[in-house]
């Protein structure tokens, strides 16, 4: 049976009291907050407070617990550092290399491997950074998201767990 969502919009419709929510259900994090503001109780079926369910982490999940064991679980922002992808695509020009690699390294990253690719005026730039401590993750994908706003290229960043979950086969 696919899952249900509860959208703001919903709660918005049930206008204030309370809303009874079926198991599995799932309720927005926007429809929590509206909920709130407006005052509707979510109750379950049972007359409990609600309980967002575990989260469906699809079919292979269990097998993929026990066949990627070279990638644990986070442990959270302290501690022994975290790998980021960095993924930069756009035009070229000189020294776009050296401007995203100077905010790598003002913001504690250590480049561990560079992959450049260039066809005609464009260029692909996949970085593996190190990352001292894990807190660094979001001033690092503030700035890089916004270095290429109005230049002629776009950086992402992502932690390096998701992009190699992303891209395992």
């Amino acid at each position: 049976m696919p899952r249900r969502f509860i959208t703001a919009e919903d709660i918005r419709r049930a206008g204030s009291g309370e809303l009874v929510v079926e198991p599995e259900t799932v309720v927005t994090p926007q429809a929590l907050e509206a909920a709130q503001a407006s005052g509707v109780v979510l109750k379950g079926v049972n007359g409990a407070a609600y309980e967002q369910p575990s989260p469906d982490r699809g079919p292979d999940a269990v097998r993929a617990q026990h066949s990627l064991p070279l990638m644990p679980e986070p442990e959270g922002d302290e501690g022994g550092g975290t790998g980021v992808m960095v993924v930069v695509v756009g035009r070229n020009r000189t020294g776009v290399l050296a401007e995203i690699t100077a905010v790598i390294a003002e913001n504690g990253g250590n480049v561990r491997d560079v992959s450049q690719r260039s066809v005609e005026d464009y260029f692909h730039l996949v970085l593996t950074v190190g990352l001292e401590h894990a807190g660094q993750f979001k001033a690092l994908k503030e700035t890089l998201d916004c270095l290429g706003g109005d230049q002629d290229f776009v950086a992402r960043v992502m932690h390096e767990r998701v992009f190699r979950y992303m891209h395992r086969v």
